[in-house]
């Protein structure tokens, strides 16, 4: 096994590593502003950063003999001219590395290997599993959810070079990837305006098109050439989801408008895949019996795309038919010439329909109850004393609606958009079918009554109770939500109303689980567990039953909120958690990391796909951990929780985060629509404060404590009560448990204590300080001791050494950010105007954007 990974690691050496210092030289032509002094400076800036922090240096000290040294800058706007400059340089540095590792990615990874389809194929060939296969795809999926969480916003012109400058980079065409980085010189990165929610998905439709368009209709077409008796055309094992456009959750930005113009959106996307794939089928489709069959079709697909009007003609079923004349006309009349090209558009067809992924609608809980309490005063579609009602008795009230509201009685502007977006779903189902929009999820679900609310909503719309083409997915988050999921739905399936509902909707429910708030809640083991649990105890409930859960993980691109090498978490379930589908939302970076190319999204999809599969046929592990491992857990989860409330619970914690992180700062960084708290004007705290600013602040500090804290202690913890040996035990048995720790490690490399040592010595935040620091060497001590290794992320040198060489990239911005902060701080306590604070206010700004783009690899 050695030669392998030393292998796969000299290669990353040589494809990326090399390849970066060769091609960061041409740097030096970038159309900048005295860009050669640029390049040099930023060099010498790196290695002084890097000793000065061996030296113990803060920031400032290391500004300050930087300048010293190795310029004349001596007036600060000469110096805070340079800076700005070296961000500008540091983030096409950045887009270099990206464009690197995905030239390098189907050299790096084994495409062929370890959880790939060619893998699954030969162990169900081998194993004659084939019978066991088929009834698995019967009703499995993956479904990725693309979501409006942006962690990395690049413009759309970005995108396309990275793309451009990766394909270049695996030609080894030097002039080409000149000219493109020329180009990136040029092409501004940094947004002026926050982007609309419908610039967000215009962002991700990118991906769409470019990415999983293909990328999933190859990962289907080789499961279904090589077990074509396993697949039914109506059952799609690849589905994409999509939340920018329909997630109001905290978002003031998003209305019914914005939703049905995403909705028009992706299918406009889709049908234009299909009318290029149709292009191209009709040169080398020539033959007759089929050539009008494909003409007319393009025909249609035209007319939808660019004649007003002509939406409608159109559906997936009748695409679908021409296509299958077609393949059938060749197999028939013409040897099968070209009929894997047909084939594949008709799984793509099958997969994407008209609408290309489905839109979910997304809205707090909070939102649901003011609006019917609105709807009884000003209606008589409800009770007039339904506001003063028990739980109980509403859910009766709601359940009995039997006339639609009028969405012009209500004047407050967020509650009647609420009930028009439930009336455009219909809308939005009659031109993109029902996939198209077909989920409503609450936030923040805390009783069965949340979810009727949304039922009652329905039928305050207009729709019939059998008609309800929807299915509604309550969200459980924070601890106490996770810990009340189970009375909570064992509720609802008691309910009559909703059981009928759910028979009507394929005896299914789904749940979704989400990571963030639980994680800023209680802290990383306990998070963790707590969803596990919850998976548990939910499982088990839905069976008793008789209705078939799916779960949907609202996982970010961190670990710290959820994030890391997730596949691994599918594949350790035992039967005890429900494995009908996997699903997931893919945001932020991880878009970029792991689905960014065509080969990097098939790989990535692949693995899930594996896991889900395999987990089901081959493996005879009943319950995902036993009843000895649940305690050891259990314990460590508790004792994970009380370290981090301590933690938490301190005085000076939001005050530390808020003034020693750029968290004041992340909304004007421009990544996304939404505002950074759900009510912006209330105070800060941690209810309210969102949870991509969150650990993002916590990353561009280089603390990650979302990602490890509490994790030391509890160990400790258990090591002192004698329990070391079942810890061992548990980290060599238990992939749920090596997965939890590995993807810790994860959160800790990309850490860096030294940047901010010199907030130790400060009598405000030093307390604070030394808690994050002490924690982290305690939880490195003993994460090292458990997998006897010599460093973190041992096991994983490719992934180590990319996060290190990333890390020496963004170091002199985090530095420079580190130093605006802290000028800031003090032009706070002078009280001192002439604009000098707005202009270090924008540095930090500025650095935010490197360094956020340059956590690519977090997922």
């Amino acid at each position: 096994m050695e030669a392998p990974v030393n292998n796969t690691l000299q290669l990353f050496r040589n494809l990326v590593g090399t390849k970066f210092q060769l091609y960061n030289s041409l740097f030096t032509s970038l159309p900048f502003h005295r860009v050669e002094k640029t390049g040099i400076f930023l060099s010498l800036f790196l290695l002084h950063c890097e000793e000065g922090f061996d030296k113990e240096q803060s920031p400032a000290e290391i500004l300050k003999t930087f300048f010293e040294q190795y310029t004349t800058y001596k007036d600060e706007q000469q110096q805070l001219d340079i800076l700005f400059r070296f961000v500008q340089y540091a983030e096409r540095q950045v887009v270099l590395f990206d464009a690197l590792e995905d030239a390098a990615f189907r050299d790096i990874h084994d495409m062929q290997g370890s959880g790939t389809l060619r893998q699954l194929q030969s162990a169900v060939t081998q194993a004659q599993a084939e019978p066991a296969l088929a009834e698995k795809l019967k009703d499995f999926a993956v479904r990725l959810v693309l979501t409006a969480h942006p962690t990395q916003f690049y413009p759309g012109e970005v995108l396309g070079i990275i793309n451009d400058l990766s394909k270049a980079l695996i030609n080894d065409n030097t002039a080409q990837v000149n000219m493109y980085l020329q180009q990136l010189g040029k092409t501004p990165f940094f947004k002026k305006e926050k982007p609309t929610p419908y610039d967000e998905a215009v962002s991700l439709v990118w991906f769409l098109e470019n990415v999983f368009y293909h990328a999933a209709g190859r990962t289907v077409t080789f499961l279904k050439s090589h077990f074509p008796e396993a697949f039914s055309s109506r059952h799609a094992l690849i589905r994409m989801g999509f939340w920018p456009g329909g997630d109001r959750d905290g978002n003031p930005f998003v209305k019914c408008a914005t939703t049905l113009q995403v909705a028009n959106a992706l299918r406009g996307a889709i049908i234009k895949c299909y009318y290029q794939d149709v292009r191209k089928l009709r040169r080398r489709l020539t033959f007759r019996g089929v050539e009008n069959e494909l003409a007319r079709l393009e025909q249609q697909l035209y007319g939808n795309l660019f004649i007003p009007g002509h939406r409608v003609d159109l559906d997936r079923d009748e695409i679908l038919g021409i296509l299958e004349r077609v393949r059938n006309t060749i197999q028939e009349q013409h040897n099968g010439l070209f009929v894997n090209m047909v084939e594949a558009l008709i799984n793509r067809v099958e997969l994407f329909g008209l609408f290309f992924a489905s839109l979910d609608i997304r809205q707090d809980s909070s939102v649901h109850g003011p609006l019917l309490e609105t709807i009884a005063e000003q209606s008589d579609a409800l009770p007039d004393n339904y506001a003063s009602l028990s739980a109980e008795e509403k859910i009766k009230v709601l359940l009995q609606v039997s006339r639609p509201v009028n969405s012009n009685l209500l004047q407050d502007e967020l509650q009647r958009d609420t009930l028009e977006t439930i009336k455009a779903v219909q809308t939005i189902q009659q031109t993109n079918g029902e996939e198209g929009c077909h989920r409503y999820i609450i936030s923040h679900s805390t009783s069965a009554l949340n979810v009727i609310e949304v039922y009652g909503l329905f039928l305050l719309s207009g729709w019939k109770k059998e008609q309800i083409s929807v299915d509604i997915v309550p969200l459980f988050e924070t601890i106490d939500d996770l810990r009340q999921a189970g009375n909570v739905m064992r509720a609802l399936y008691e309910n009559e109303d909703y059981r009928q509902h759910l028979h009507r909707r394929n005896n299914t429910q789904t749940i979704m689980l989400g990571f963030s708030d639980g994680t800023k809640d209680g802290g990383y083991l306990m998070a963790n567990w707590s969803i596990y649990k919850a998976k548990e105890e939910l499982t088990r409930l839905s069976r008793e039953a008789g209705i078939n859960v799916v779960f949907f993980d609202g996982r970010g691109g961190p670990p710290g909120r959820g994030g890391g090498k997730t596949h691994q978490f599918y594949a350790s379930m035992g039967r005890n958690i429900s494995n009908k589908e996997i699903q997931l939302t893919i945001q932020g970076q991880t878009v970029s990391s792991n689905f960014g190319t065509i080969d990097t999204a098939q790989y990535n999809l692949e693995q899930l796909v594996h896991a889900g599969i395999t987990n089901e046929l081959f493996s005879s592990r009943q319950v995902t951990l036993d009843a000895s491992e649940e305690a050891l857990l259990q314990a460590l989860a508790d004792e994970g929780y009380r370290a981090f409330n301590q933690l938490k619970q301190h005085p000076g914690f939001l005050d530390y985060l808020e003034h020693t992180s750029p968290l004041r700062y992340y909304a004007e960084a421009n990544i996304g629509s939404r505002p950074s708290k759900r009510n912006k004007d209330a105070k800060l705290t941690l209810d309210t404060l969102r949870a991509v600013p969150y650990v993002g602040a916590w990353s561009q500090l280089k603390q990650n404590v979302p990602g490890f804290y509490g994790v030391g202690s509890a160990l400790q913890q258990l090591d002192k009560a004698g329990k070391w040996e079942g810890l061992e035990r548990l980290y060599r048995q238990s992939l749920f448990f090596k997965t939890l720790l590995d993807n810790c490690e994860m959160a800790m490399i990309k850490s860096y204590f030294p940047l901010t040592a010199h907030l130790g010595k400060d009598p405000q935040y030093g307390p604070i300080w030394r808690m994050i620091h002490d924690e982290f060497q305690l939880t490195r001590q003993y994460l090292l001791r458990l997998s006897g290794a010599g460093s973190l992320m041992a096991a994983n040198p490719v992934d180590q050494l990319s996060i290190q060489m990333r890390e020496r990239i963004v170091l002199p911005l985090v530095t420079i950010q580190q130093y605006a902060l802290t000028r800031i701080r003090e032009l706070e306590k002078q009280e001192e105007g002439n604009g000098r604070r707005e202009v270090f206010q924008k540095l930090v700004v500025r650095c935010s954007f490197g360094i956020i783009n340059a956590g690519r690899n977090s997922a």
